[in-house]
């Protein structure tokens, strides 16, 4: 994709991966519009960003992802460049989790990992088909690859947002629309909760290393330990799966 002259949507774009990608778009000359479902933050990354558009927007609510379809079309229509990053992590024992009452904890890591990637990319994807250049960019995890068995939610959901990723971009190879995914290893932000992630790769380390793989138009762009597991054997899967689960087991028991 180009880099620059575009007109960018990212979600979850206020903090962590989302906010340092706007960063290096907005450097790059393009228009970036960030959505997240807190406005204190919001404010926080136009204050640190000027430059930034923001729109609060909650995506577990099917309304609220069509209304945001519409304020943007309506008042960006040159947006070119679709980034479902927003996500959320959940870690837990499947014993303890108490699925009975309190389900719509848990749903809502589904509906935001999976239902609202699927239905913005359904939405901008024939909008973006008229165009002359665009590219819907979805950001799962080395963990779509290599499950960590103590988030089972989130690596399931960032497996089927690969899948489905992989469906868009054969199902749009005839038009003008580049899908690409990003697959993130453990990067050092506040995902799943302050504190777990610091031993992650550095954010702006990162962020510069994905765009990087832009550059150069790659379709699957990984960083640090995912870029080997995006092409690992089902054996080297497995052992992989048991080595982290063994190392991080005691954090859910």
């Amino acid at each position: 994709m180009k880099l620059s002259g575009n007109t960018i949507l990212i979600t979850g774009g206020s903090a962590g991966i989302g906010l340092a990608f706007a960063e290096r778009f907005l450097k790059a000359g393009n228009k970036v519009i960030v959505c997240g479902r807190r406005e204190h933050v919001l404010q926080n990354a136009k204050e640190k960003f000027p430059d930034l558009i923001t729109r609060v927007c909650n995506l577990d609510m099917e309304s609220e992802r069509a209304a945001l379809f519409d304020w943007v079309t309506e008042n960006y229509p040159e947006v070119n460049v679709l980034v479902n990053n927003a996500g959320i992590q959940q870690r837990f024992n499947v014993l303890k989790a108490d699925a009975k009452n309190d389900w719509s904890y848990f749903n809502k890591e589904i509906t935001t990992n999976i239902e609202a990637p699927f239905h913005l990319s359904m939405l901008f994807a024939p909008y973006f088909a008229a165009k002359e250049e665009a590219a819907i960019i979805n950001v799962t995890s080395g963990l779509a690859f290599t499950p960590f068995v103590i988030a089972p939610i989130y690596s399931a959901t960032k497996a089927a947002l690969h899948s489905f990723t992989m469906s868009l971009r054969h199902q749009l190879s005839e038009t003008s629309v580049e899908v690409i995914e990003i697959a993130p290893p453990a990067v050092n932000t506040d995902l799943g909760g302050s504190g777990l992630h610091v031993h992650g790769e550095p954010l702006d380390a990162f962020a510069d290393g994905i765009f990087k793989g832009l550059e150069e138009g790659k379709e699957e762009i990984g960083y640090g330990t995912s870029v080997s597991r995006l092409r690992m054997s089902r054996d080297e899967i497995d052992e992989y799966t048991e080595k982290m689960y063994q190392a991080t087991k005691n954090a859910v028991e």
